[in-house]
């Protein structure tokens, strides 16, 4: 750790990055960055970094400004004179997540990352202030394979509250449901292991309502049209022997119902 003193600027981006990846989203920011002949410090990915110990003792924005997926993140410092940055970068299904961080003596100018597929950080631009969506990428996978994990719903564990603001998954759900009249969708909760199958199948359920009740008031889907149901630890998308694992069951998924 180093400590750099001075103004600080932090902000983040959520970007629209299909079949893109975390190498993919934080090489031309690198590049920009040694263009601007600065010097790397650290360039890791997820479990190189330390995984969870990691994530958790660096400094992110919360929820649904900056998602951190903790097995799919990639974190980048570096260093100029007086001047420092770091990049954060990850991904949900439907989305890029980018924080960045400056700390400096000067006035620092604004940053944009435009439009995948070549996100890159311009210095001087003025920032985009609403994140980009991809409902289509949601509404294919429930198409093509029927079910879909909304994955920038973070719970910790134990817990069934979201942090407030709005939600990509949220959106795209409720856009491919009005899109699809004729449609009906199940919220199934999940949790991770800990604790007794009783208490966790009361958890999966809780997050599953809260869930549901934030698309029929915030996005206006007819309540009809979702049920909500709760499985606990049952199934399992990752091992629950390691926080990151654990961190990947605790989910809400979307499955489609209607056989029509």
């Amino acid at each position: 750790m180093r400590v750099k003193e001075g103004s600080i600027d932090q902000r983040a981006y959520r970007l629209d990055a299909a079949g893109l990846t975390t190498l993919a989203l934080l090489e031309p920011l690198r590049d920009q960055l040694l263009r601007e002949e600065f010097t790397i410090v650290l360039d890791c990915e997820a479990s190189a970094c330390g995984g969870f110990d990691f994530r958790y003792g660096t400094e992110v924005m919360p929820e649904p400004d900056m998602h951190v997926d903790l097995g799919d993140y990639r974190f980048l410092s570096a260093e100029k004179d007086t001047e420092a940055v770091s990049i954060l970068v990850s991904r949900s299904v439907l989305s890029g997540f980018v924080q960045v961080t400056r700390v400096g003596s000067l006035p620092l100018p604004d940053t944009v990352l435009p439009p995948a597929p070549a996100p890159e950080i311009e210095l001087g631009v003025t920032a985009p202030t609403e994140a980009l969506r991809a409902p289509g990428d949601l509404g294919a996978m429930l198409d093509e394979n029927g079910a879909v994990a909304l994955d920038d719903l973070v719970f910790a564990s134990g817990a069934a509250a979201l942090a407030g603001g709005d939600y990509a998954s949220l959106a795209a759900l409720a856009a491919w449901l009005a899109a699809n009249p004729d449609k009906t969708v199940a919220l199934v909760g999940h949790t991770d292991a800990s604790g007794s199958l009783v208490a966790n199948i009361a958890l999966s359920e809780r997050r599953a309502d809260l869930v549901r009740e934030v698309l029929i008031d915030r996005y206006g889907v007819e309540a009809a049209r979702l049920t909500s149901e709760g499985v606990g630890y049952l199934a399992p998308r990752a091992t629950n022997q390691t926080e990151v694992g654990r961190q990947k069951n605790r989910r809400v998924e979307a499955i489609v119902t209607s056989t029509l």
